[in-house]
């Protein structure tokens, strides 16, 4: 499992990257970051809703209310305009960190051999 800051960093790109497929709402959210994690993130509603109303209220997704196949009422959330842009600015700082490290650990790698 990864540490705890390490998922906390990563939840608002995440939560962006599961609603750029789609509308969706809180269990479905979920389920779209243990798919996309393999299992490795084990997110509860205590980590997603906070980031949801966050999102919310910085612009970044909309919600809305409404009714699931079953008749039950649901938030259903949706990425806006604001939130694909805030997405490709965390996908590029992401990949930035993701290279730099790969090289930090190259050269660990190679001063070893």
């Amino acid at each position: 499992m990864p540490a705890r800051e390490l998922i906390a960093a990563s939840s608002v790109p995440l939560v962006l990257a599961v609603l750029a497929r789609g509308e969706s709402y809180g269990y479905a959210i979920l389920q779209g970051v243990a798919e996309l994690s393999e299992g490795r993130l084990a997110w509860g509603e205590g980590m997603l809703y906070p980031v949801l109303h966050r999102l919310e209220r910085d612009g970044l997704v909309d919600a809305s209310w409404g009714r699931s196949e079953v008749g039950r009422e649901r938030k259903y959330y949706r990425i806006t305009a604001a939130g694909r842009a805030a997405l490709a600015r965390h996908r590029d700082e992401w990949l930035g960190v993701h290279r730099t490290l790969e090289r930090a650990w190259g050269a660990i790698g190679a001063a070893h051999a």
